[in-house]
């Protein structure tokens, strides 16, 4: 402290000075979100003949196949880096066939995703079977109901095979079976996609924040997942996940949800020599919109604070239902 004027002693270190002007608090700014950085997750629903909105995700819809490749120009006109693919058929069965099916709407959103965008976007598909599933599960059911893990390694590589022969840049295991990330890169390296990146689900926690996602994806989900996906109150076991799925040849890993496992995508970051994302989840979505439409809370700039705090919990790329008005948010 110096003396000043008034005799009250003066600070003589003012961080303030560098929060004077938009222009000096840019200069310094330690954390920036970029649309580069931000991956549209996008619905598909077979049958469809326009696109219909999802109740619980406002602002959101299960797109027909022309509305998805809409959607994708725009997403690549914005700049965002991706977009992330789920598909909504008409019909499931016990063992999700329609995931692998050639003609399914996922594999063949995948192939008009990627003539109308070509390199401009990073096309990613999620990859597992509970879209697919009369019973909802992300994986083949034992006789007494529990998921089998290494038969769904089977259905996975097939999968993953028939994403990559309908173009895919980038396929995202998310249903938490031990080796899927092996099991998929080996099928993909032995039919010759080599070129087919995996971004996986590591840390996927049974989370109450998937809650809207359930309705987007008209989920036929009997029981609970976890069995498989991870304890909300476990740290350590999401960092174990990510260092095995990098070990099995993931490209990027990710941890989900985003705003309640912060912690995690620190640790991850600090943990892993790959990139990290990590998936601002719908019911995250949703719980600001709500607010935001009762007049509580600023919308844009709540908007914008949520996906910088994932970008400074360490996260190189981020799924997120905003990116396409982030990225519009972001240019002014």
């Amino acid at each position: 402290m110096t003396g000043g004027a008034s005799g009250v002693p003066s600070p003589v270190t003012r961080p303030r000075r560098l929060r004077t002007t938009q222009a000096l608090r840019s200069l310094v700014a330690e954390t920036r979100v970029v649309p580069e950085h931000l991956v549209l997750p996008m619905f598909v629903r077979e049958g469809a003949s326009s696109p219909i909105p999802i109740a619980a995700m406002p602002g959101v819809v299960q797109h027909t196949r022309d509305s998805l490749r809409k959607a994708a120009q725009e997403a690549a006109e914005v700049g965002l880096g991706g977009v992330m693919l789920f598909g909504i058929p008409e019909h499931k069965d016990d063992v999700g066939s329609g995931a692998i099916d050639p003609a399914g709407i996922l594999n063949v959103a995948i192939a008009d995703v990627v003539a109308e965008v070509g390199d401009a976007l990073t096309v990613m598909s999620d990859l597992c079977l509970d879209e697919f599933t009369d019973h909802g599960h992300c994986g083949v059911l034992t006789p007494d109901g529990r998921v089998d893990n290494d038969r769904t390694l089977a259905a996975y590589a097939e999968m993953a095979l028939a994403q990559a022969d309908a173009g895919i840049d980038m396929v995202g295991p998310s249903g938490m079976m031990d080796g899927q990330v092996a099991a998929i890169r080996g099928a993909l390296d032995g039919g010759g996609h080599t070129d087919v990146a995996i971004l996986a689900y590591s840390a996927k926690y049974a989370s109450a924040f998937f809650g809207p996602f359930r309705e987007a994806v008209d989920s036929s989900l009997e029981g609970d997942r976890r069995t498989y996906q991870q304890d909300p109150g476990n740290a350590r076991e999401g960092v174990r996940e990510a260092l095995l799925d990098v070990a099995e040849g993931a490209d990027i890993v990710m941890v989900k949800p985003a705003l309640g496992y912060l912690d995690v995508v620190r640790r991850v970051r600090e943990a892993v020599d790959v990139p990290v994302a990590a998936y601002n989840v719908s019911g995250e979505y949703s719980m600001l919109e709500a607010a935001a439409a009762h007049g509580w809370i600023e919308r844009e700039r709540a908007v914008l604070e949520v996906l910088t705090s994932i970008r400074r919990a360490g996260a190189d790329v981020i799924l997120t239902y905003w990116a396409a008005e982030a990225a519009g948010l972001l240019a002014r």
